[in-house]
């Protein structure tokens, strides 16, 4: 496990929230530098299984060598396909710790983060083709300004699309410096806040993880047992609202169905948090990453 490859956040409230088997089968979803995994593995007994995905090809630097542990090098929307290929029918409880990891944040030729000059990349996976650079130079002034305001919440998106529609006429916003010196007079307030809700949005898109994260809670109530849990980290309010939604009301629009002529749906997931449970002072004094982290956990009925 490498743990200047990435920290994880709400370690012990993670751990505790799902309530560890020690013969169980347990999936991480985004297994990064393998932190929440260890803490499951010290848990299970010789009988227990850890199933780790990771559809960046860095985090297979960080798997243990440990006969329980069944890695893939997949995106997390496929478990459905990848339980059934291990044999599995269901588990007794789900990770999933979303957004980027510190090692992507921190590798400069990713083009994650701000700080540096690199690439325009952002793909979590690197066999996926599209990168940043290629919504930047393609995407239409409408479809531009509708992922800045939906995954960014960028409050003056639809100037901030134009500026780059016509910027890229002459500009071919390839790298970093290029995109953040085309922006410049878009740019309102904080500058580095600002930025880094743009990143944000151009990442979210990139890797489509707004549909991945739905398609992952859609498969949860088939491939959890009965009691089995489900924890999320969720890094920005989109998220936490699909996450809250799904788990309280089975859908993703916060709408609880009527119970008209006995045709309510019936939720198969129960909340056990009301609140998202957030990191304390200690820990975010260590990492900074974990001041916007929130998990939720919920229980297959």
């Amino acid at each position: 496990m490498a743990s200047n490859y990435h920290v994880p956040v709400l370690l012990n409230e993670v751990i505790d929230g799902l309530r560890i088997k020690p013969s169980g089968i347990y999936v991480d979803c985004t297994f990064g530098g393998g932190g929440h995994s260890a803490e499951i593995l010290k848990r299970l007994d010789t009988e227990g299984k850890l199933l780790a995905f990771d559809q960046d090809e860095d985090a297979r630097q960080n798997i243990p060598d440990d006969a329980r542990v069944i890695f893939t090098g997949a995106n997390f929307r496929h478990i459905s396909k990848f339980l059934r290929l291990y044999g599995i029918e269901k588990v007794d409880g789900l990770l999933a710790d979303l957004g980027v990891s510190s090692h992507q944040f921190d590798t400069a030729e990713r083009g994650f983060s701000t700080r540096f000059d690199a690439t325009l990349d952002m793909r979590m996976d690197q066999r996926a083709s599209a990168r940043a650079s290629h919504v930047l130079q393609n995407y239409t002034e409408e479809k531009l300004q509708n992922i800045f305001e939906k995954y960014g919440e960028v409050t003056n998106a639809k100037t901030l699309a134009r500026c780059i529609v016509e910027a890229r006429k002459t500009n071919a916003l390839e790298t970093i410096n290029h995109f953040k010196n085309a922006i410049k007079e878009a740019v309102v307030g904080n500058p580095n806040k600002y930025l880094a809700k743009v990143f944000q949005a151009l990442r979210i898109e990139v890797n489509d993880e707004m549909s991945a994260l739905e398609e992952l809670l859609q498969q949860l109530p088939a491939i959890l047992k009965t009691g089995a849990r489900a924890a999320i980290i969720t890094f920005h309010s989109l998220e936490d609202r699909m996450v809250k939604n799904f788990f309280r009301d089975g859908n993703f629009t916060g709408q609880q169905t009527d119970d008209v002529f006995g045709t309510k749906t019936k939720n198969t997931m129960r909340l056990i948090n009301k609140k998202p449970i957030e990191a304390g002072e200690n820990e975010t004094a260590l990492n900074t990453r974990a001041r916007s982290a929130r998990l939720r956990v919920a229980e297959r009925l």
